[in-house]
């Protein structure tokens, strides 16, 4: 006669388990604290998977929105003269605009003046830029609110920004007085340049900064007008990926052939971009804080539920259930608060984040409020996107923090002695 084989108990997670982790879940009279704290934990879950990827996708479409803004406008990569001045331009130009991975190669005469017209004054950046390269800058190209750039070379006339023509009172048609030191030398040292320009068109980009300093001339005009017949003060380099900068710079280099010294974008907005990305990491720590606060209610609630329990455990335990049964009934109960808290919140901050920009407006038509300045936020819109590898990461912290807090209840669930809990249960 064959020895009898041992109890081996039902398979883990069996249908069982996942029933009376459910009941426990449910509110009754007697337990509505405890349904109470699990409520409590499941909002906060929610409201914090849904902030983070809120504010995660708010702030990557700033950086994104500032990006295409300060470097559609201001280029990837600017090659400066070293040794002698940048007279072949034109050639350096071309061969650079060869090179793969290289959308255009503009060169600049840039510098400092003061603005004027009969009512105000204000600083601004002249830059002098060719027609040709002008028309392939969709940023000022698609962004001309009054007059036309077409015959930009021929009019001899000035491109300014929406705000400097409001703040010096100017439309299409009137002139523009331009103001700078290296003029003529005098018995009385050397006066300042000044000249009066027509102006031929108005552009915004929608950053406040540009639209309120940037003046553009036709290349030849800012040559004369800052003394520097035949030269430019740089080539600028627009790329078809500005991440590839790294990569793309050797290739740049060679193509010049001539001494020159290149920066990119991030040498000369490091200060900016690095300050967006230290917020950036601080906002997500805090806000993990609350995701984090909702799991610890997780396990005050779910000890609370052992406390309560014990007679039940000491009766599952007596009916044959095995310690690891009774550690995956709390753990299921713990877990389901996180998972799903998790699922609605990612609902939620994608329903948040797409529509975004529709709340901000609805808000301020509300509260009757300017929620979201442009001088202040150099944009005129708020800017959302969605990087799924963010939503991805914010979305496993979560879970992976309320797997991990319903382990050490669920242990302390293994510990009640069966005879003690109904002795004194």
């Amino acid at each position: 006669m064959s020895a009898e084989a041992p109890p081996t108990g039902t398979r883990p997670f069996a249908a069982y388990e996942w029933l009376i982790a459910r009941r426990y879940l449910r509110a009754r009279r007697k337990e509505g604290f405890i349904s109470v704290i699990a409520g409590f934990s499941f909002v906060g879950i929610m409201l914090g998977v849904a902030t983070l990827i809120i504010v995660l996708s708010v702030m990557g479409g700033f950086r994104q929105e500032l990006l295409g803004k300060i470097v559609g406008v201001n280029g990837h990569i600017f090659l400066q003269p070293i040794d002698r001045p940048l007279t072949d331009y034109v050639d350096v130009s071309v061969r650079v605009e060869r090179v793969p991975g290289v959308l255009r190669a503009s060169p600049l005469v840039e510098g400092q003046a003061f603005a004027s017209s009969p009512y105000a004054g204000s600083g601004a950046l002249v830059r002098g830029i060719r027609e040709g390269d002008l028309k392939r800058m969709p940023s000022l190209a698609g962004g001309i609110l009054q007059g036309t750039i077409e015959g930009f070379d021929r009019a001899e006339g000035a491109l300014i920004g929406r705000r400097l023509a409001e703040q010096l009172s100017l439309r299409t048609g009137d002139s523009i007085t331009l103001l700078a030191p290296g003029g003529p030398s005098t018995p009385f040292g050397t006066a300042p340049r000044r000249k009066s320009y027509p102006i031929v068109a108005i552009f915004e980009i929608g950053m406040s900064e540009f639209d309120a300093a940037f003046v553009y001339l036709p290349l030849p005009e800012a040559q004369a007008f800052f003394n520097r017949e035949g030269d430019v003060n740089f080539i600028e380099v627009f790329l078809s990926d500005p991440e590839r900068v790294d990569s793309i710079r050797p290739l740049i280099e060679r193509a010049a052939d001539r001494p020159l010294a290149l920066t990119d974008w991030r040498q000369r907005n490091r200060t900016f971009f690095g300050a967006l990305q230290v917020e950036r990491n601080v906002m997500f720590l805090i806000l993990t804080l609350i995701v984090l606060v909702a799991a610890l209610n997780i396990i005050s609630g779910l000890i609370m539920l052992v406390k309560d329990k014990s007679t039940d455990i000491a009766i599952l335990r007596t009916m044959g259930a095995t310690r690891g049964a009774i550690m995956r009934i709390f753990f299921i109960a713990g877990a389901s608060i996180g998972v799903v808290g998790t699922l609605a919140g990612f609902l939620l901050g994608l329903l948040v984040t797409l529509n975004v920009e529709y709340i901000r407006q609805f808000i301020s038509w509300l509260t009757n409020t300017n929620l979201f300045p442009a001088e202040l936020y150099f944009l005129s819109r708020l800017p959302a996107v969605i990087d799924p590898n963010e939503v991805i990461m914010v979305v496993s912290m979560a879970l992976v923090l309320s797997v991990i807090a319903t382990l050490y209840p669920s242990w302390r669930a293994t510990q009640v002695e069966p005879v003690e809990a109904l002795r004194y249960g």
